[in-house]
């Protein structure tokens, strides 16, 4: 009788020390879980640190930016009539017309030469002027695609840790059981 009550005693005890260690495993598992996510978070602020401080001198140059693209625009604007046309319509045959066109053009260009002979020097002056400013918006079109091509690249750096950083937040909140079954289910 007295061993069964000592088996009796025994095996609540033992209950007692497996429900606490239960418990001592699941607060182990708690502190682990927050340590990992105190770590993250320190992981990821440390990269908010570094992307500010490699972003925050790009605010003067993209403020350049806009100014130059809008620059760009007004001379895009200024230029337009040199884009190619399409869709002409020629009425009659094609060599008769680019004949006549052809004398027209020589008549108008003998009657410029006879108005205007003295500024036939700046023309060509304004001319070369055109050329280097033509070379000046390519040079800084090829620019603007580079700094493009680097803006989105640091947009995509900064989603991706944005991301990761909600991330660790939902796994704080939820979990990260309950959040590993949102990813992997």
């Amino acid at each position: 009788k007295n061993l069964a009550e000592l088996e009796k005693k025994a095996e609540k005890n033992l209950l007692m020390l497996c429900e606490e260690k239960e418990r001592q495993q699941e607060k182990l598992c708690e502190l682990k879980r927050e340590i990992l996510l105190k770590e993250r978070e320190q992981k990821l602020d440390d990269a908010l640190d570094k992307q500010i401080e490699v972003l925050s001198p790009l605010v003067p140059v993209c403020e350049q930016f806009k100014e130059q693209y809008k620059s760009f625009a007004v001379s895009l604007d200024a230029t337009r009539h040199e884009l190619p046309i399409k869709n002409i319509h020629i009425e009659g045959d094609m060599l008769t017309y680019l004949d006549e066109l052809r004398k027209q053009l020589t008549i108008t260009q003998e009657l410029l030469a006879e108005v205007m002979p003295s500024h036939s020097e700046e023309s060509a002056k304004t001319f070369s002027r055109l050329k280097e400013l033509k070379e000046v918006s390519q040079k800084l079109d090829k620019e603007l695609q580079r700094s493009f091509t680097q803006v989105q690249n640091l947009s995509f750096e900064i989603s991706k840790e944005v991301s990761l950083h909600n991330q660790s937040i939902c796994e704080e909140n939820h979990g990260l059981d309950v959040v590993k079954h949102w990813y992997f289910n």
